[in-house]
């Protein structure tokens, strides 16, 4: 059988859409499908796109956004093959909503469509965030109210991420332990590499303490990358991971280290957007590159946009080195998605079938919430809690967004106006 025929074969069974595409169409290079039927990427950037300018609300959001116009409205992909997408990205470190639109790209146009999918979800607020960028420096809004309600707006913010992952990722004592440990260890000695140290400790604790709490039943997903295709990403990445800060340190450019910090970022944060946080925070406000006030600034703007968190890097990069660094920075932050799905969906049959990989996975999951509870410390509220009226605010924006499920774009615009009535009292 024809290696078109082949592939032709396997999507009619995952998707009857695709069984009248054209053959003459589908494209495979190196063991990836680059691309299927040409129409395809323009369906894929349509969807993306709409999804990209009204998903508000978050990585837990996203997710029910991609169910009702991915699986629900469009039918790309049925409910168990989401749910397995879904398993798979929280595995992996990096942004799991911007994961998972990639992947059911990926599924629904090869590579291409992976990439597609990703270019109309984040850019829309990629744009807004470089836009605001200008403006803050252009402008000199470091001392406009609205700056300073933003940064109110996060800690409200930041309170809410780290009670909801706090529910789900630590339910018992011995994670809430793992947890507590992490938050003291790095709020006494506070660095970018301490967290790693702090994950890769967790990890292990969570090999030798969870792995026979695991399910290891569990359903085959369907793949269409070699493991070839596996083994050379996961290369690149490491080889980068190494390289990139040796370039760093011997070529003197500002972009050559922005793409090195970002890209380690990328690679290394585990629990989506918010978690990414304090890990930025460690590599852009010791070194000088931004103050905190300005940081917390474009954390806050952050909040107001549809789309994924990671593109707080847009902001920063725009901060640091321009529309350059912009680019510099979300390309830096963004690869290691990419690289992390091409490495693992050949895998993911095998190592879900492991409690031990699942074990280091609860391990890091819990040290995860210590860090984010660092980070709600200091930087948030050492920045943006000055006086009475601040934390009233920031209470009174948490109790909206947490019990009143009040969406996070709303809390922006009300906390806006509630800093900026408090700024007149």
């Amino acid at each position: 059988m024809s290696l078109q025929k082949k592939v032709v074969n396997y999507w009619r069974k995952q998707n009857n859409k695709f069984a009248n595409s054209p053959q003459k169409y589908w494209k495979k290079i190196g063991g990836i499908i680059v691309s299927k039927p040409q129409g395809s990427l323009l369906e894929i950037l349509k969807a993306s796109t709409k999804l990209g300018l009204t998903s508000f609300g978050g990585p837990v959001a996203h997710l029910a956004y991609f169910k009702d116009e991915y699986i629900d409205r469009r039918k790309w992909i049925d409910d168990k093959t989401y749910a397995d997408i879904i398993a798979l990205c929280q595995f992996l470190p990096g942004p799991a909503s911007s994961q998972v639109g990639i992947a059911i790209g990926m599924l629904r146009g090869g590579f291409l469509g992976g990439l597609v999918s990703w270019f109309g979800f984040t850019m829309p607020s990629i744009i807004i965030l470089v836009l605001f960028a200008l403006m803050y420096q252009s402008f000199d809004l470091a001392d406009a109210p609205f700056i300073h309600s933003l940064k109110v707006v996060a800690a409200a913010v930041v309170l809410h991420a780290v009670i909801g992952l706090g529910k789900k990722l630590t339910p018992d004592r011995p994670r809430i332990l793992i947890a507590m440990i992490a938050a003291t260890i790095l709020l006494l000695y506070p660095s970018a590499w301490m967290q790693l140290l702090i994950i890769l400790a967790a990890g292990l604790f969570g090999l030798k303490m969870f792995s026979n709490m695991q399910e290891s039943k569990v359903q085959p997903f369907p793949v269409t990358f070699s493991k070839k295709v596996g083994v050379a990403s996961l290369s690149l990445l490491t080889g980068l991971l190494i390289v990139l800060p040796i370039l760093a340190r011997n070529i003197d450019h500002a972009l050559m280290q922005i793409f090195d910090t970002f890209f380690r970022v990328g690679s290394l944060v585990f629990g989506g957007g918010h978690v990414v946080l304090p890990m930025l925070e460690r590599e852009v406000v010791p070194t000088g590159w931004l103050e905190a006030n300005e940081f917390l600034a474009g954390y806050g703007m952050a909040q107001a946009v549809p789309g994924p968190l990671f593109t707080f890097s847009s902001y920063l990069g725009t901060m640091i080195e321009g529309v350059a660094g912009a680019v510099v920075a979300t390309a830096g932050i963004f690869l290691p998605s990419f690289l992390f799905l091409l490495a693992a969906l050949p895998f993911l049959n095998e190592l879900r079938k492991r409690p031990a990989f699942q074990g280091v996975l609860t391990g890091v999951n819990a040290s995860v919430v210590g860090i984010l509870l660092a980070a709600f410390y200091d930087p948030v509220i050492t920045s943006s809690i000055e006086d009475g009226g601040d934390f009233a605010l920031a209470a009174f924006l948490f109790a909206l967004l947490h019990f009143f499920k009040v969406p996070a774009w709303a809390i922006v615009l009300i906390g806006v106006a509630g800093g900026t009535v408090l700024s007149y009292l």
